[in-house]
């Protein structure tokens, strides 16, 4: 290399002269006004050395202007860890565009000064100018350089923790100089030859979203948690990213419920992992000897394919779309399997679906990406989406049941020349060249494509199965519109999930929104980022059917919790991504005050809600099946008022739906109920009395008096699960929990929950030095499998109750 002071880049590369200061560097600090990803992943390689090596390096970065990426600081503090201290500059009326990079050695010290930031650019082909100024020959200088540093790291700064960079990231917008199309061009380019300039092993890394994911996966691995869900937008990489994520396991189980879902995965996994072996379990195909296995749901779910695998074989498990796993197939395979962890991936764990696939991870969110913080991020293309009031259907004479229209006569209502006349004319308002259509069953996709050639726009109809005239093979009918030779394709469901069309510029919702998260999947097709696209135009025909009023808290992602109307959302334009906007024709908006004024009472409501579930389970639901599935919103309205909520006094409210059996009948007035009624009712600050009730439980028999020896084996069984010893991690007093034995357990037990419950419950726990006691009118039910059933499934709904009520809490 060139011993040259000055470095003007262009073909004399910064990187080149940092490499040999790197090797011999014993202490780094860096002030830069902003941090890249390109550029950390450049010095990757430099900083996971160092970080090797205990080399102490602090780093000065600005947070103004949005141009620091959050990605890059995650990638920092998951390299470096405690090693490294990282801070904000923090003086908002001054500017800051520092650039310098010192280098201590064994003997003397260098500094390059000048006007590259971190980043591939700037420290690569970018014409930057810079200078090399050592100690030895410039002593003065770089000794006020270095004092500068010193003042501002220490007095005009914020440490970046996880808390501030969660918070910068969560609203951190792209600036606004890069959102040009000649910019996303450029970028796009960039990253296809960022990828081959790297050896074949190193091809696929993680980027954006994705190292944000996987900082706080590991984060909450280290918390011993052992499962945890990720919900992200569509198309930001979540199947790469849980590739990414199982790099430290050995045997990956990979689930999903459509083929073309698995061999994706199957591709992205090997672009990951090259050397892993792989193999499918679905149709005809039962590989079981392989390091991942991709695995259809209908397949593994059978318990004679269950029983080929030993529980223990998968070390890591991937839920892909997680918002199916409450379906019965998936449920076996979780409880038949003990990964070392579970993930769960999906855009929408919506739990207005009434399917609350949270609980499935026991509220562990590990990290949202949701469509907002997608656009901001600048990893999706913004949307204009157009709410086009449609009386072409009168929903209230379709026969509405558990939760959706009946098919049939939904698509004769949809199928007439007016309803498709009404699309079209809009669908002619907006310039499309690759549209995608919607629709609800495979006759209306027919019926729609052949509306649209005949009025001389070139479509077909996409879906499984046999088809008519107007019928293409998926993969011919997206060449056919890549290459301009149709310009819409009318798809039922085969495109809401796990397929994706990047150069998409239009989508058309012409079913009725039955559920949040189809609603998300199909909005979510269109946003990938594609040359030469700068938005996606939505349209969407909206009638007088049920949910219509959800659609401004679908496409905002706010909740009726913090906006009561419709109406209200719509007018609140800082509810938007960056780059958005929504435009709901006025007599939707009489239709949403409407509906909202016309609402059911909230017992009523709770009852249509438990019909729903029951009719679903095919079964009267347990307390934990009920409040999994009940839908959101109801559940928010029953939290808080203690007559109406069916979880106070489950026994109760079944008796008022005519579903208790002459047994449980009895219970009502007796003992039994008053002890389920304490379990459904008592305060959980913490989680500590659920232990202490599991302790009484013992070979499905209730036991009238326990010892210290059952206290410690209950709370030692309870706290052995991840995400219940988190809460004694995350409190000081308990933090070493781990280390404990019988006598700081028992100490625990005693102190707290036995206290209280000998307080608070006292008719029916009392206490000595030696034993623990239930009221001996509980005697005549201590052996009774159904009344333990009822036992155990209050304890399992406070359990829930408790996670949920956390993850709440954490977000604020």
């Amino acid at each position: 290399m060139r011993q040259l002071r000055s470095i003007t880049g262009y073909d004399d590369y910064l990187y080149d002269h940092f490499k040999e200061s790197f090797k011999k560097a014993k202490k780094i600090d860096i002030i830069v006004s902003f941090l890249m990803e390109s550029g950390v992943k450049l010095l990757e390689k430099q900083f996971l050395e160092i970080r090797h090596q205990q080399i102490p390096i602090r780093i000065l970065t600005g947070n103004y202007l949005n141009i620091t990426q959050p990605s890059a600081l995650y990638r920092l503090k998951e390299i470096f860890g405690d090693v490294a201290d990282i801070r904000f500059f923090n003086e908002p009326r001054r500017s800051f565009h520092a650039k310098a990079y010192f280098f201590y050695y064994d003997e003397g010290a260098d500094m390059y000064i000048g006007s590259s930031n971190l980043s591939k650019s700037a420290l690569t082909e970018g014409v930057e100018w810079n200078f090399k100024l050592d100690q030895d020959t410039h002593p003065q200088e770089f000794a006020e350089y270095a004092r500068v540093f010193e003042d501002l790291f220490y007095n005009y700064s914020i440490v970046v923790t996880d808390a501030e960079l969660d918070f910068y990231s969560k609203n951190w917008k792209k600036n606004k100089i890069y959102q040009t199309p000649t910019f996303l061009q450029q970028k796009l380019t960039e990253d296809i030859e960022e990828e081959k300039e790297t050896y074949v092993v190193d091809l696929y890394q993680p980027r954006g979203a994705q190292i944000e994911a996987l900082y706080h996966l590991k984060k909450t691995r280290d918390e011993g948690f052992d499962k945890g869900v990720v919900v992200a937008a569509t198309g930001i990489g979540k199947t790469y990213l849980a590739a990414f994520d199982s790099r430290d396991y050995q045997r990956i189980l990979f689930i999903a419920h459509r083929e073309e879902i698995l061999r994706q995965a199957y591709r992205s996994f090997g672009n990951v992992r090259p050397l892993s072996e792989r193999g499918f379990f679905m149709g005809g195909m039962k590989e079981t000897h392989k390091d991942i296995i991709f695995a259809s749901v209908q397949s593994l779910g059978k318990e004679e394919n269950l029983h080929l695998f030993d529980p223990h074989y998968f070390d890591y498990i991937v839920i892909d779309e997680f918002h199916h796993a409450v379906a019965s197939n998936y449920q076996r395979i979780l409880q038949y399997f003990k990964p070392r962890f579970l993930l769960g991936i999906t855009a929408t764990p919506d739990r207005l679906d009434s399917k609350d696939v949270l609980a499935i991870c026991d509220y562990n969110v590990v990290y949202e990406a949701p469509l907002k913080k997608a656009i901001n991020h600048g990893w999706l293309v913004p949307f204009r989406y157009y709410a086009i009031y449609d009386e072409t259907i009168n929903y209230d004479q379709l026969t509405y049941r558990n939760g959706r229209y009946q098919t049939e006569e939904l698509e004769d209502a949809l199928n007439i020349h007016q309803r498709a006349e009404l699309v079209f004319n809009h669908y002619k308002k907006y310039r499309s060249v690759r549209a995608l259509g919607f629709c609800v069953s495979k006759r209306h996709a027919d019926f729609m494509s052949e509306y649209f050639n005949e009025q001389g726009i070139l479509a077909c109809a996409v879906y499984s199965g046999d088809g008519g005239a107007q019928t293409l093979p998926r993969e011919e009918a997206l060449t056919k519109l890549s290459k301009g030779e149709i310009q819409v394709i009318f798809s039922v469901d085969m495109f809401n999930e796990g397929l994706d069309i990047a150069a998409l510029d239009m989508v058309l919702m012409l079913r009725p929104t039955e559920s949040p998260t189809i609603f998300m999947q199909q909005l979510g097709r269109g946003l990938r980022l594609s040359k030469d696209k700068q938005y996606l135009n939505v349209l969407d025909f909206i009638g007088n059917y049920k949910k219509a009023n959800l659609i401004p808290y679908l496409i905002t992602g706010t909740t009726k919790k913090e906006f009561k109307r419709a109406s209200e959302v719509i007018r609140e334009e800082t509810l938007l991504p960056e780059g958005c906007f929504i435009d709901f024709d006025f007599q939707l908006i009489d239709l949403f005050e409407k509906m909202e004024k016309s609402t059911q009472k909230i017992e009523d409501l709770v009852v249509e809600e438990y019909e729903r579930v029951k009719d679903e389970l095919g079964h009267r639901p347990t307390r934990v099946e009920f409040f999994t599935l009940m839908n959101e919103g109801i559940y928010h309205l029953v939290k808080s008022k203690a007559k109406l909520n069916p979880f106070k006094n489950y026994l109760a409210f079944l008796q008022r739906q005519h579903d208790l059996s002459p047994e449980e009948e009895v219970w009502l007035s007796t003992p039994a109920g008053a002890f389920l009624t304490m379990i459904e009712k008592t305060s959980l600050s913490k989680t500590y009395k659920l232990p202490t009730f599991l302790a009484f439980i013992q070979n499905g028999v209730l036991q009238l008096k326990i010892d210290d020896d059952d206290l410690y084996r209950a709370f030692l069984d309870f706290y052995s699960k991840g995400s219940n010893g988190v809460d004694l991690l995350r409190d000081k007093g308990t933090a070493n929990f781990k280390e404990w034995g019988k006598k700081e357990y028992v100490k625990l037990a005693r102190k707290n929950p036995v206290h209280f419950l000998c307080q608070s419950e006292s008719d029916f726990f009392s206490k000595d030095d030696q034993q623990v006691y239930l009221h001996s009118d509980l005697k005549p039910y201590q052996d009774n499998p159904l009344f333990i059933a009822h036992v155990k499934d209050a304890i399992d709904l406070r359990t829930q109750e408790f996670y949920k009520t956390r993850l709440e809490k954490l977000k604020g």
